[in-house]
């Protein structure tokens, strides 16, 4: 026979079930604490924010499939990024999202290849199959970029630059928010657009 949950139980339970839920659904902010996150990368090295304190950090979410992440890639803008961002010290992190049996989900070697093959220059592919981190960070959109601080704060979230197009042709005059925003880091300087909207293909989580 069943026996009744005592009253000050339930209240607890119900009680951790709304701020869990209150967890998950906290949206990232700029200026607040970046997202924790537990993911491993393509060699089986588990990083987390910790793992990156004194450091500056962009975080990259990929798609090798979508024709937005391919316009970077193609037309090597975003190995640009990542090169310039290695010479300032950037520690920059790919992140795949894709759930396996999802398009755009990669295993550990097929991302490898695709960072060869891209000559593409990230510290680290992380491999967030669960989407939690994804999920943590609001990610929507490959390309999405974020940038954390030496301390752990968000700084930038949004898109690569302001021209919302799969056309390599765009990047030529756009406004690359990554090469702007390491400027102003370089510089000393605050960011001046810490948030704008990120376009391309969504995530399938």
């Amino acid at each position: 026979m069943q026996q009744a949950q005592h009253p000050l139980l339930t209240i607890g339970l119900t009680l951790c079930a709304a701020l869990f839920s209150l967890n998950l659904a906290a949206a990232p902010e700029v200026g607040a604490p970046a997202p924790d996150f537990s993911v491993i990368d393509t060699k089986g090295e588990v990083w987390t924010l910790d793992h990156l304190k004194g450091k500056t950090t962009i975080l990259e979410w990929t798609n090798h499939d979508c024709p937005y992440v391919r316009k970077h890639y193609d037309s090597r803008n975003m190995q640009r990024l990542q090169h310039k961002a290695a010479e300032e010290g950037v520690v920059w992190l790919t992140v795949i999202s894709s759930a396996p049996g999802k398009q755009g989900h990669v295993s550990p070697e097929q991302a490898d290849e695709l960072t060869a093959s891209r000559e593409a220059a990230p510290v680290a592919v992380l491999l967030d199959e669960s989407g939690e981190m994804g999920g943590a960070y609001g990610a929507s959109t490959t390309p999405h970029l974020f940038m954390i601080d030496p301390e752990g704060t968000l700084i930038y979230m949004g898109g690569i630059d302001d021209r919302p197009t799969s056309d390599v042709a765009d990047i030529d005059g756009a406004t690359n928010y990554v090469d702007q925003a390491l400027a102003e880091l370089a510089a000393g300087e605050a960011l001046s657009t810490p948030v704008t909207r990120p376009y391309g293909c969504s995530i399938k989580y």
